[in-house]
């Protein structure tokens, strides 16, 4: 069964490595979260603060984020495919590797 964290206060949550595939995260705080090499592959993220948060080589395989906000987040090495991305706020002020998401502005320096 899927976890429920849905609207919790993950804020600064350390959570590197983990195992969230599936998991029901959506309107979530994970401002500041260091969720490096964290498995969210098919989890609802929707409605998330992700902002400053750590996501390096994070799994978002098939994520949710639509709605989601990413401003500041270091999502470089990350794996996008067949991630929703709709709606989702603050790509153009997030770290991305070139070309993870088609359309994505280049960020600055």
């Amino acid at each position: 069964m899927p976890q429920d964290l849905s609207g919790k206060d993950l804020t600064r949550a350390s959570l590197a490595g983990s195992n969230l595939a599936g998991a029901d995260l959506h309107g979530a705080n994970l401002h500041a979260a260091q969720a490096g090499r964290t498995d969210f592959s098919g989890a609802n993220l929707s409605g998330a603060d992700l902002t400053d948060a750590n996501l390096v080589a994070a799994n978002l395989s098939g994520a949710d984020l639509s709605g989601a906000d990413v401003t500041g987040a270091d999502v470089r090495d990350a794996d996008l495919t067949d991630a929703r991305l709709d709606g989702i706020r603050g790509l153009d002020q997030a770290r991305l590797d070139p070309g993870a998401v088609p359309d994505a502005p280049a960020p600055d320096g």
